[in-house]
């Protein structure tokens, strides 16, 4: 009798190569498997995104991000059918990059994901949770459905990763800094995501059906930190109203952005080194208050896979 072959896509788009390791990790122990056929493809807008990223062509792509507006895509050439799909995105701004938003707006996507399940990989700085609400309503908007979510962070501090993060992306330079460690996320935390890739294939090769439900629950798949997202709405709606302002003076690429992106920047900056520490303080105390509530906010927004690690010997 022969065996049922799980036809897998692995999709995603990365400005500077990081979010295309973590999918090569997830993908290597279902390589080379009998029963499984792997798709890879890579997101590639028809306007490039330079890396590193000129300071004002950084700023400029904002509005249109939180907006969801996004310049079109070469074509992908869907042509299979897809058992499940793997989607590695980074976050721009608190929203999903433009050429991801462009890939799940398209009707490559709408054709190739509808009913199919989900799993996507977020590789970020420390924020993803307001962008992946965009993603999962974009999702369901086409018919798609999420089963797992993987989340890989920058494990420096919040303070350090504000000044190397940007270092590296405006300059392409990914070496310690002031003493600070080295941006993005661990080599080991990369490798470390092999796992993800061993949970899905043990489901497949068992029988499983990709449709039942989560496949990573107790793989500290999804890790929320509390304590930016207050930030995080905060800045979403930040982005949001002066992303309108700047859509409504002038279009992307236009000068007469300029200006304005600069006064937003100073702005921004100067709320981060305030409003955001002070945040994390009243946080931190009225916390203390709402364990029950804040566990639960942790449970919902770490939703489907979540950050508990009762399988990870298994697939270490």
């Amino acid at each position: 009798m022969l065996k049922k072959i799980t036809n897998i896509l692995i999709i995603g788009y990365s400005q500077t190569g990081q979010l295309q390791l973590i999918l090569d990790s997830i993908e290597r122990p279902l390589k080379n498997q009998q029963t499984i056929k792997i798709t890879r493809k890579f997101i590639e807008p028809k306007q490039e995104y330079s890396f590193p990223w000129p300071f004002f062509d950084f700023l400029d792509v904002f509005p249109e991000c939180v907006h969801l507006d996004a310049p079109k895509n070469k074509k992908l050439n869907l042509t299979d059918s897809y058992d499940l799909v793997i989607l590695g995105y980074q976050p721009w701004f608190l929203s999903p990059s433009l050429p991801t938003t462009a890939f799940l707006k398209s009707k490559e996507a709408k054709e190739a994901l509808k009913g199919v399940p989900i799993i996507t990989v977020i590789g970020c700085r420390n924020m993803w949770v307001q962008s992946q609400l965009k993603v999962i309503q974009m999702l369901g908007d086409i018919g798609a459905k999420l089963i797992d979510n993987i989340v890989l962070t920058d494990s420096a501090s919040s303070l350090a990763t504000f000044i190397t993060t940007p270092r590296w992306l405006l300059t392409g330079k990914k070496d310690s800094f002031l003493r600070l460690p080295k941006p993005g996320i661990l080599d080991k935390d990369i490798k470390s995501s092999e796992r993800f890739g061993r949970a899905i294939l043990k489901t497949i090769t068992r029988g499983g059906n990709c449709n039942n439900g989560p496949m990573l629950t107790g793989l500290k798949a999804a890790k929320v930190n509390v304590a930016l997202l207050k930030s995080e709405i905060i800045g979403s709606r930040s982005f949001f109203i002066w992303g309108k302002l700047l859509r409504f003076i002038a279009p992307r690429g236009s000068w007469k952005r300029k200006p304005v992106l600069l006064i937003y920047i100073i702005f921004l900056i100067t709320m981060i080194i305030t409003v955001v520490p002070i945040n994390l303080f009243i946080r931190s105390i009225t916390n203390l208050f709402f364990k029950n509530k804040i566990k639960e906010m942790e449970r919902q927004f770490e939703l489907p896979s979540g950050s508990e690690d009762s399988r990870m010997q298994e697939f270490l």
